[in-house]
């Protein structure tokens, strides 16, 4: 989750995220070299003391500030597209899970289980125990079991929302009347925070998400024990 004064992106907790996160490394060291190169080039034009008036006619000039921008853009779209396709890869999905939005929380409906399903509130501040996050905390967690593919149907039922877990790379709107999808694995056990990532309303700050990835025995369990409390 994130931490006070962070500054870069949360830990890694998927394989798609690492892709997310060695991308962004990527372009910003690209970012840094055109900055210095940019600020190398205005520091030597101003401090220069001889000048060439016939500079800006220079056909080897012309050719570098059009070959060197293409190259650089060809280096970012290139993995940027790979990373792309990557994210719409879902390839049988060991687990399915409708999530829907509401004013002002989610429900879940786990589809490859009759009748395992749930709504997801926020705790409110006064009933937090301690150990829990304030405005992050919900009293059910989406349980999934690690190291599986798990597939997430995104829709709505009132307004635009958007289903977002950053540590394992998801983002994905949740539009009323459409159903999008969406797919991670979570690559170790934890607990992973959320938040609705599209203005919904008044109470668009209180509608988090928890994802709990367990081991899958430890999954089982917890599914048995929802459909017997069912």
């Amino acid at each position: 989750m994130a931490h006070p004064s962070q500054l870069g992106f949360q830990d890694a907790a998927s394989p798609l995220m690492e892709e997310l996160l060695h991308f962004h490394d990527h372009a910003l060291m690209i970012v840094f070299l055109i900055s210095v190169l940019v600020l190398y080039i205005i520091v030597a034009m101003v401090t220069a003391k001889v000048t060439n008036m016939f500079i800006l006619d220079s056909q080897e000039i012309e050719i570098v500030w059009t070959v060197l921008p293409a190259a650089i853009l060809i280096l970012i779209a290139l993995p940027s597209l790979r990373i792309l396709y990557l994210m719409d890869e879902i390839n049988d999905p060991h687990l399915t899970i409708k999530a829907i939005g509401h004013q002002w929380y989610w429900s879940y409906e786990y589809t490859d289980y009759e009748d395992l399903g749930f709504d997801s509130y926020m705790i409110p501040t006064q009933d937090l125990t301690p150990g829990q996050f304030r405005l992050l905390e919900t009293d059910h967690r989406m349980v999934v079991p690690m190291e599986s593919p798990v597939r997430v149907l995104v829709t709505a039922e009132d307004v635009l929302h958007s289903w977002a877990v950053p540590s394992l790379g998801v983002k994905m709107d949740a539009v009323p009347g459409r159903l999008n999808q969406t797919a991670f694995i979570a690559a170790r056990p934890g607990v992973y925070y959320g938040q609705c990532s599209e203005i919904c309303g008044a109470n668009h700050s209180f509608m988090p998400i928890v994802v709990e990835a367990v081991p899958l025995q430890h999954f089982e369990n917890w599914s048995s024990m929802m459909l017997e409390d069912a």
